[in-house]
């Protein structure tokens, strides 16, 4: 059986990544007792891809991912290799899952599922031949035969008794799975984390993320103590990974400067705070992961004159192949393998790049740092936090 799922379109990249965790695992525990295969959803434009040049639509998960390493944890094939071998561009059942009208009764949270009238725009509409249509990601022959929104208040787990007794579809597609929380198999579980280090980046991204620390920041694995082995025999502890000599940070700018002002410090404060650290450790360089314009990189480095300040710029013909989600695994992976790492408070880009490290074995004091805003004496460090993971 198929499983296949979709996610709000307002969500990015990142987020992205996390809701794939939780219906991978539920698949996990679905083959617990019947074979199901997760179907891979194409990457369409998302809004932090802001490039005009190139097309961002039905991008494929092996641009960006190692589907030999996701099939290490569960079966998985995109959505083209779907419509091959089922043969018709169908999905037997649509399942939108949407919140409870009425909220949490009486302010209590429990696990529940009903299906219930469609509250949201869901952009399925019935034919004249009764099969539901959506834009399926562009396939435009697509089509499910049967469609009903369901209100869920409920772990990923909570769904594996309804798919394999409720109903009889061979095919069913979650839309909105990010309604599904990770519940007890969080971040703090070995199940959350065992799914995450399957989601290793394509061979491709890395060879270049790689190839540019070599040229630009005196960084290999081999120095750096950052091998990558095969994920399901990799094991580290905090503190076996050194880093190459250089600093990394992700300093979020666009949104941010309006929705969390006490994140973002201005360009003169952010690089207040990176010489601060380039000297306490004795560092001379630094790479930069950033929205911002060109302009403000240019800024950014006037403000560091005396170090060196880099960024990976792809040529166009690099973009038109890697795409916007592509430069930006790039940079992540340049990131994950620095000295020492400062993020964005709150970003989930910042969020991926903690989790890298965490896999290479990065010493967490070295990880879990974030900018203060201007004018903030000492704002939260997770760093400083009590973490111990399983």
């Amino acid at each position: 059986r198929y499983l296949i799922y979709d996610v709000n379109p307002g969500e990015g990249f990142n987020l992205r990544r996390d809701v794939y965790l939780r219906v991978a695992n539920l698949v996990k525990f679905l083959n617990e007792e019947q074979p199901w295969v997760l179907v891979l959803p194409p990457w369409g434009h998302l809004y932090h891809w802001q490039s005009r040049t190139i097309s961002n639509s039905q991008i494929p998960w092996a641009k960006f991912f190692d589907l030999a390493s996701l099939r290490k944890l569960i079966p998985v094939m995109e959505f083209t290799d779907y419509l091959k071998v089922t043969g018709k561009p169908e999905v037997e059942s649509a399942i939108y899952l949407q919140r409870y009208k009425e909220g949490w009764s009486g302010g209590h949270w429990e696990e529940k599922m009903h299906e219930r009238e469609c509250l949201d725009k869901h952009g399925f509409v019935q034919d004249d031949d009764g099969l539901w249509r959506w834009w399926f990601w562009g396939y435009k022959d697509a089509y499910a035969i049967d469609f009903k929104c369901m209100s869920v208040q409920a772990q990923y787990t909570f769904l594996k008794p309804y798919l394999l007794h409720n109903t009889t579809a061979r095919s069913v597609l979650l839309l909105r799975a990010e309604h599904l929380i990770h519940g007890s198999y969080s971040e703090w579980s070995p199940v959350w984390w065992t799914a995450r280090r399957s989601m290793v980046f394509s061979q491709k991204l890395r060879d270049v993320a790689d190839q540019f620390r070599e040229a630009e920041l005196n960084s290999d694995d081999v120095k750096d103590n950052t091998v990558l082995e095969d994920w399901p025999e990799m094991k580290r502890i905090h503190g076996d990974a050194i880093g190459g000599p250089y600093m990394a940070v992700h300093l979020r700018r666009k949104d941010f400067l309006s929705s969390h002002t006490k994140d973002v410090p201005s360009l003169a404060g952010a690089a207040k705070q990176i010489r601060e650290k380039l000297k306490e450790f004795d560092l001379n360089a630094v790479y930069v992961a950033t929205d911002a314009p060109k302009e403000e990189f240019l800024e950014l480095q006037s403000h560091l004159s005396e170090f060196k300040v880099v960024k990976f710029e792809p040529t166009q013909e690099q973009l038109d192949d890697y795409k916007d989600g592509g430069v930006a695994i790039i940079d992540q992976w340049i990131c994950a393998h620095a000295r020492f790492f400062m993020g964005t408070g709150v970003s989930t880009f910042t969020f991926r790049i903690h989790e890298e490290r965490e896999i290479l074995g990065f010493d967490q004091k070295m990880t879990f740092n974030r900018f203060c805003g201007d004018n903030i004496a000492e704002c939260e460090q997770p760093t400083k936090w009590s973490i111990k993971y399983e």
